[in-house]
């Protein structure tokens, strides 16, 4: 199943680029336009739908399972810019003459900021982007030079209606060169986006949700928190790995240990904390499996919020208050097991 998807995914994209360089040496499009109009709606439409739905919607940032693309705080406004996007290609490429010079410009700005998103996407989602965002930012190409021969065509054969001094400068714009026209209309995003912004603060979205949806996020591109993973260790005792980096005369560290492949500190309560856990898993594994789905939520939220618990006192603080459960533990593993030093020494070896 998962080779046919990645067959037609390929397939799509082979149709995207044949489309393109016909488009970009004859001026007209590889397909119908029936057939145009589906490979667009599977391209710019069905897929990043899909990926959005398996791989953003509904996530959070985490260390140690698949994480969000978008900042979950942030996500609506890249969900509208991107609705946004969407909407001003298919008017563009569906409708039968230019627009007033304003819209006209308004238009072609937010298909720019189409193509820029894009190719920002391809570098931010890595694989999928590469192979996914790069054949969008192609197709929208596409209505910004159609765009670019009707008003050439509709200025010669046509004397556009200019009833005011905006419309005046609009047009002006419109029929200058590419050379001209595409830097004017990059510089005129910042106020469409402006004007995006006032409008998504109303709905609890931040003036810097286009930038914080990309940075504060983990192990994508733009990510800027991955710092916070640094020294999770995933499937651990996480409470008590982060007492186990107190104070050396508080916590007492016995030795080093290895977990998942990399150095961790271990102390009495750390080893103590595993080993009970070991017997409970041999001993209850069904009560072991309900303990550890709860516990790994506790995790979650010290991944979230992981660059509080490097602080020393903090540290210190949760290893007093895991005092009482490692007593319990300790006294659980003397009743149980016949060897209880024996497990307990030999953790993280």
């Amino acid at each position: 199943m998962e080779f046919l998807i990645i067959g037609i995914f390929i397939i799509l994209i082979l149709f995207v680029l044949f489309d393109f360089i016909k488009f970009l040496v004859k001026k007209d499009r590889f397909f119908n336009p029936v057939a145009a109009n589906i490979l667009d709606s599977l391209v710019i439409i069905i897929i990043p739908l899909l990926y959005l739905l398996l791989q953003d919607f509904g996530k959070d940032n985490e260390c140690c399972h698949d994480t969000a693309t978008f900042s979950p705080d942030h996500r609506m406004t890249i969900y509208t810019y991107i609705g946004l996007c969407i909407t001003a290609y298919f008017y563009s490429r569906n409708r039968k003459e230019i627009a007033p010079p304003v819209l006209e410009v308004i238009l072609n700005g937010i298909l720019l900021i189409g193509v820029i998103s894009n190719v920002a996407l391809a570098y931010h989602i890595d694989f999928f982007g590469l192979f996914g965002n790069i054949p969008i930012a192609l197709l929208f190409t596409i209505p910004l030079i159609e765009n670019q021969q009707k008003i050439i065509q509709n200025a010669v054969e046509n004397e556009y209606a200019i009833d005011s001094k905006l419309n005046k400068i609009s047009w002006q714009i419109l029929t200058s060169k590419p050379i001209i026209k595409y830097p004017i209309l990059l510089l005129l995003c910042i106020p469409i986006i402006l004007i995006l912004t006032t409008v998504l603060l109303l709905f609890g979205q931040k003036p810097n949700s286009s930038i914080k949806a990309f940075t504060d996020t983990y192990r994508h591109g733009f990510s800027q928190l991955n710092h916070l993973c640094k020294n999770v260790e995933c499937g651990g005792h996480y409470l008590c790995s982060v007492a186990a980096n107190g104070h050396q005369n508080i916590v007492k560290p016995e030795r080093l240990g290895i977990r998942n492949g990399g150095l961790i500190i271990c102390n009495r309560q750390l080893l103590i904390s595993n080993a009970f856990e070991e017997l409970i898993q041999e001993k209850a594994p069904i009560f072991h499996r309900f303990v550890r789905n709860h516990y790994n939520k506790v995790g979650n939220v010290i991944h979230r919020y992981y660059y509080l618990f490097e602080n020393k006192w903090l540290s210190d603080l949760i290893y007093l208050m895991m005092k009482p459960l490692e007593w319990l533990f300790l006294v659980v593993l003397y009743v149980f097991d016949q060897n209880p030093e024996n497990r307990i020494s030999k953790q993280y070896l």
